[in-house]
């Protein structure tokens, strides 16, 4: 679905396999386009992008075979792609974008933390309509501290280091301090 907020954007509109739990995730146009193409099989003349990562992995005997949505920060979503080659399992962080690309392209399934179905998900039927109790259900305040784990925001605080980050390391300096606070 295009997306009324964010002009260019398009909104995925994932579901539970056993629920009625949605999760709506916001993707640019190209994966919009890639995602669509390849649900429809489409054949293009070259390999795109996700098709040339996917015919690499196979060539050197990897395969993406899970993908983990782990958690939400600040309407971000952090997710993990899980390979495997015959000897070992590895894994690897991605955008939700690039993620949902790969799932199409490798067709394995997107797992979703409980934390992040609870904070993002909506309760919506499959044709897009909301029952009045699902959409106050939806409008509840959510509690944002079990997906903002300590552990995860001193992990981030390492990184933005590491990358010379440091506006962004101040706002999670920030974030710890005040979830520390909180705690006591």
């Amino acid at each position: 679905f295009p997306s009324h907020d964010n002009v260019g954007s398009y909104v995925l509109v994932m579901s539970e396999k056993k629920g009625k739990k949605k999760l709506p995730i916001i993707i640019n146009q190209d994966t919009a386009q890639y995602i669509a193409l390849k649900m429809e099989d489409v054949k293009v003349k070259r390999p795109l992008t996700f098709d040339l990562f996917k015919n690499l992995t196979d060539r050197l005997g990897s395969d993406l075979y899970q993908i983990h949505i782990t958690n939400i920060l600040e309407g971000v979503f952090y997710v993990k792609l899980i390979f495997h080659n015959m000897v070992e399992e590895f894994e690897i962080e991605s955008s939700i974008g690039d993620a949902m690309c790969l799932s199409v392209a490798y067709k394995c399934p997107v797992f979703c933390s409980k934390e992040v179905l609870d904070m993002a998900g909506i309760l919506m039927d499959d044709d897009g309509s909301m029952s009045e109790e699902q959409y106050e259900e939806n409008h509840k305040k959510r509690d944002h501290t079990s997906i903002i784990s300590i552990e995860n925001l001193e992990k981030m605080l390492d990184k933005a280091i590491q990358n010379e980050e440091y506006e962004i390391a101040s706002q999670l300096r920030d974030r710890i301090v005040e979830l520390k606070e909180k705690s006591k």
